[in-house]
């Protein structure tokens, strides 16, 4: 059942410059704390959806261009939330649920911690603390970050789509590519993320196959108030 679902996922949204990744919800809620599980059946189909560098040209400004924007949100997660929809127009026969990287509970806890997410379907490695032999920052606390096998740090990972009337008992689990294999480059992408990620280098820590445009980078170095007149927007 996940592979058509798939391939009508990848033409709708490949051409847009989104990535989709299926994952069994038990994958996810088993990596998880309580307080994080999503509440469907195990074998619950879902999907991790990426957007690569090609997104900026191919969605996000045809959309900015075409719609007309609430002045709510960041225009990037409205354009996102824009094409979500479009896919449950065209799955009639499923209801999809939708979780939005920026979507809080009540407590403000994330309703998903998407970069798990994308570890457990395959989509990116979710390198964290754990995954250096040699910790060399003692009790420090550092956050993890992932990274794409083809676009390094140059991708962002939207959200994910539960089909919770789809089980897939015998989906097989992708394992995600460990492409920042030495310690010591682990240690150079966590303390970059952490310590340095306003100069952009952690997202080239590997060879990359395409990184984001000039103009994309300008727009997401614009501190997010003052996206909307770079977009020639008002709020």
């Amino acid at each position: 059942m996940s592979v058509p679902i798939q391939r009508r996922l990848d033409e709708l949204l490949s051409p847009l410059g989104f990535q989709c990744d299926p994952f069994k919800i038990s994958w996810y809620n088993a990596v998880v704390q309580p307080c994080f599980h999503l509440q469907y059946p195990d074998d619950t189909l879902a999907f991790v959806v990426l957007s690569t560098p090609q997104m900026f040209e191919k969605a996000f400004k045809p959309f900015i261009g075409v719609m007309q924007l609430s002045t709510v949100r960041d225009p990037i997660d409205e354009c996102v939330a824009h094409y979500f929809s479009l896919v449950g127009k065209n799955f009639p026969d499923h209801r999809i649920e939708t979780i939005h990287d920026f979507e809080l509970l009540p407590n403000r806890r994330p309703k998903v911690l998407v970069q798990t997410a994308a570890h457990e379907a395959g989509a990116a490695y979710y390198y964290q603390m754990k995954d250096v032999q040699k910790n060399p920052w003692g009790e420090k606390k550092l956050y993890g970050v992932c990274i794409h096998p083809r676009y390094g740090g140059w991708f962002a990972i939207r959200g994910v789509l539960i089909f919770p009337d789809v089980q897939v008992p015998s989906l097989e689990q992708k394992l995600p590519v460990d492409c920042v294999s030495t310690d010591e480059k682990k240690i150079q992408l966590l303390n970059r993320f952490n310590f340095h990620w306003q100069d952009w280098t952690y997202r080239d820590i590997i060879d990359v196959e395409e990184r984001y445009s000039e103009e994309q980078m300008q727009y997401f170095a614009t501190p997010p108030a003052e996206r909307f007149k770079l977009l020639g927007l008002t709020k």
